[in-house]
């Protein structure tokens, strides 16, 4: 077991390992071109945007955990779980519904002009297709990682630290910054990197929005330059950044300890009235309300006033293609996901717990990265299998792994496949090992162990795990962009396609559809806020 996860382990890290190994490569003619003309632009843009998104998920997370976690408001009991709802909503999805909305022809300046008597330059609107944009569209999609991970901490933490500040005279706002955001950091810190991480791997909507950032340009050196060690050096510049978003989160905690044990006692929520209770249904309504309602509006409004409602056979063949990648890759995951975290919960030795590490990596690595990591040693390997069956067989096979979808289901597992082992180790730990011991005492091998006591006990976990890494797959842009079959489209590559043809009324029902599937885990996840909610409250 502990050699087939190894194996496991060893497939996930050959895209990252791949493509650090080409800076070993000389650089290339290309790569001197963009390095003296736009990466420091892509430098620029991408740290600019890492600062914009950073603030604006963590005032947007960090304020909306604190109110419905403390205080009580009107709304609060449906807010605690609909704040949630713009994770559905992938950012480029976002990305198209607000630039159709917010562009000079579009409705809201139409509006504007009709009703006063403006013309073009008579009025400023802020311009979406910007940096500034972009950090708006990302913090409003992302900002539920850092909402979840703080609601967690807030729920969670020593209430009798709380308590006791209040004694000394800490009013509500020296209490949160003094105590209550200190306790939270771990939690704030990891929903800010995870934020952080979809952002430097989104290539949807930067690439809709004219933004030069690293990922634009690994497609520009692979896709339009034809540069596949220029774009295996962009990737590592990118990789760079991944590092040090997760050396940041590592270092925010210094040598701090949290410990919350003490005091478990339920602090009452503030009940809150008047224009406080105003403003916090304020604060609360307006990230829903642009990370979720409004795009889905526009959508809809789209779908069925724009006169394209296109749900023909090329709209089923676009669902079927995704539901099937989706659902081979979620079964996979899965199997995959039982094997290393059992062999971990069996093992327990050192090799075991490395093999667990590198397989839980790709979640860190940008799509592109992984695409590239991967098209560059599965293409050379199919020209020598290609190769080798005409000469010895003179069977003529073309290219096997990148000409199917083979290639791109190993590309999603390599990106996905940490959701779904965190899922199942999440289940697995609720099983007592006195049930594995007896299981043996009757001569039940380890594979019986498996299928027979944690498969029936993980049932809710593993459905969860598929279901998580179905809806990701749905949703994946970058990999599927770059690594698809000829003539093989996805809804995500379909919606891109067409809304960099500017034809945003025929891709409001394949984003539609998407966003409805993102829904599901959602429903799910929101039934476990309820819960901790529940269970906070009867301390």
């Amino acid at each position: 077991m502990t050699v087939l996860s190894i194996a496991v382990a060893g497939l996930i890290a050959v895209p990252v390992l791949v493509v650090i190994g080409s800076v070993l490569t000389p650089s290339t003619e290309t790569w001197r071109h963009l390095a003296s003309t736009v990466l420091p632009e892509y430098i620029a843009n991408t740290l600019w945007l890492m600062l914009g998104v950073g603030l604006g998920v963590s005032v947007i997370g960090i304020a909306t955990a604190w109110l419905t976690t403390t205080c009580r408001f009107p709304g609060r009991g449906a807010f605690e779980w609909a704040l949630i709802l713009p994770l559905a909503v992938p950012a480029y999805v976002m990305a198209y519904a607000y630039a159709d909305f917010f562009q000079f022809a579009g409705p809201v300046q139409s509006w504007l002009r009709a009703s006063f008597g403006w013309s073009r330059h008579d009025y400023w609107f802020p311009e979406i297709r910007s940096l500034g944009g972009a950090a708006f569209l990302f913090s409003v999609a992302f900002y539920p990682y850092v909402y979840l991970l703080a609601r967690a901490a807030f729920l969670e933490q020593a209430t009798g630290m709380i308590e006791a500040g209040r004694s000394l005279g800490y009013g509500p706002w020296r209490s949160f910054f003094r105590l209550a955001l200190p306790l939270a950091r771990p939690g704030v810190a990891a929903g800010v990197a995870l934020a952080l991480m979809e952002t430097l791997a989104d290539f949807g909507t930067v690439g809709y929005l004219a933004l030069h950032t690293f990922t634009t340009g690994i497609y520009r050196a692979w896709l339009s330059l034809g540069d596949r060690v220029a774009a295996c050096q962009l990737a590592v510049a990118l990789l760079a950044f991944v590092a040090l978003v997760l050396l940041a989160e590592r270092m925010s905690r210094g040598r701090a300890r949290f410990d919350n044990r003490a005091a478990r006692r339920r602090v009452v929520p503030h009940r809150l009235r008047g224009w406080p209770a105003a403003g916090a249904v304020l604060a609360c309504a307006l990230p829903i309300l642009a990370g979720f309602v409004l795009p889905a509006w526009i959508l809809l409004r789209l779908t069925f006033s724009g006169g394209e409602l296109q749900l023909g056979s090329r709209y089923f063949a676009l669902v079927w293609n995704s539901v099937t990648l989706a659902g081979l890759t979620a079964a996979c995951a899965v199997a995959l996901a039982l094997l290393v975290a059992y062999a971990t919960r069996s093992g327990g030795n050192v090799v075991a717990l490395v093999a667990h590490r590198l397989a839980g990596l790709g979640y860190a690595v940008p799509g592109a990265v992984i695409a590239v990591g991967i098209l560059v040693p599965v293409t050379r390997l199919d020209l020598v299998l290609s190769g080798f069956l005409h000469s010895a067989f003179g069977i003529t096979t073309g290219l096997l792994l990148t000409g199917g979808i083979a290639a791109l289901v190993y590309a999603y597992l390599v990106r996905f496949l940490a959701v779904a082992l965190q899922s199942v180790e999440a289940g697995l730990a609720k099983v007592t090992p006195g049930m594995d011991d007896a299981a043996r005492s009757l001569g039940t091998s380890p594979l019986g162990i498996v299928s027979r006591v944690h498969v029936p006990l993980l049932a809710p976990s593993l459905l969860t795990a598929a279901l998580m890494v179905f809806v990701d797959v749905m949703k994946e842009l970058p990999a599927t962009f770059m690594m698809r079959p000829f003539n093989f489209d996805t809804l995500a590559v379909h919606t891109y396609n067409l809304a960099s043809d500017e034809r945003l009324s025929e891709l409001a029902a394949p984003a539609l559809t998407i966003v409805v599937v993102g829904i599901v885990p959602l429903i799910l996840l929101s039934r476990t806020l309820i819960r901790a909610r529940l269970e906070a409250e009867r301390r």
